[in-house]
């Protein structure tokens, strides 16, 4: 049993916790926001009054935030501070990779240890215990922190040292926004064409066309019964996570002058898509902004 620290209860860091609490370790947990408290408290969780109360004693503290700027300022605030010297700290927030880097040193300067560790896989990955960590780490920070990983999730790769877990994400999901957009885009000139749903999910989904965005997260409703064009696109993984993470795909971009055009109009189109309806929706529903000309 390790004793943990879990801060960030949202949609993704409450069932990672719990999680962690079903696999028999100790877990303390707080967020800033007053429900998400409540929800924790309702799910059995014992709740610190504050970050650093619940880091203070912890052996790893695991956060879960959505920017980093929340990272750098929690660790930089007091949770440094308040940990036992040689303390694992895992970030499993979606950051720069920059940031990833600078929290990583801020953590070793102050006498701990620190992975980079963002997930891909959702809330149902979360719910499920089915996630997958990309990592960035030491080969014996990543082997420590490995069996915590495990217990919320299934597929768990060391990408490299510092940053590369980060690194990995974002690479990952700029080719799921590209895949996603051109799936709409598809399903759409198929329509036009009087090509049905049924038949060009049944071509594509076996033959060269086969993704996830089109297998998984279909983006019309009929052919997979699971995705969220089924259930009216209630998120998954919202249009406003998809535009923020292929913003810091785009700060990439930029730092290292790599000629990426698909990735930039990419963030374009998720950009536009998220400032209006689609920030709240599952981000596969963009496919009703390339049918109504708006993206």
């Amino acid at each position: 049993m390790t004793r943990i620290a879990f801060l960030g209860l949202g949609h993704m860091g409450l069932p990672m916790a719990r999680n962690l609490v079903k696999a028999g370790h100790d877990v303390v947990a707080f967020d800033v926001m007053d429900a998400a408290r409540s929800a924790a408290a309702d799910a059995g969780l014992f709740v610190a009054p504050s970050g650093p109360d619940a880091a203070s004693g912890a052996e790893v503290v695991i956060t879960m935030f959505p920017a980093g700027r929340h990272v750098l300022e929690a660790y930089q605030g007091g949770l440094l501070d308040a940990a036992a010297p040689g303390t694992l700290f895992i970030d499993s927030s979606t950051i720069a990779v920059d940031e990833a880097r600078t929290a990583h040193s801020l953590a070793v300067e102050a006498g701990h240890r620190n992975i980079d560790a963002p997930v891909s896989g959702g809330v149902v990955g979360a719910e499920n215990g089915t996630l997958a960590f990309m990592v960035g780490a030491s080969d014996a920070d990543f082997e420590a922190a490995k069996p915590l990983l495990e217990a919320m999730g299934k597929r768990i790769v060391h990408c490299g040292g510092p940053g590369l877990g980060q690194a990995a994400k974002v690479c990952n999901n700029m080719i799921l926004a590209v895949s996603q957009i051109v799936v709409g885009e598809a399903f759409v000139l198929g329509e036009r064409l009087g090509l049905s749903h049924d038949a060009l999910y049944d071509v594509a989904a076996n033959a060269s066309g086969q993704c996830w965005a089109l297998s998984t997260n279909c983006p019309v409703p009929g052919p997979v019964p699971t995705s969220p064009a089924n259930r009216d696109y209630q998120p998954g993984f919202a249009g406003a996570l998809m535009a923020k993470d292929l913003g810091l795909a785009l700060k990439a971009i930029e730092q290292t002058g790599t000629d990426a055009k698909m990735g930039r109009l990419a963030q374009e189109l998720y950009a536009a898509f998220a400032s209006g309806d689609g920030a709240g929706r599952d981000f596969s529903s963009i496919i009703t902004d390339i049918r109504d000309g708006r993206v």
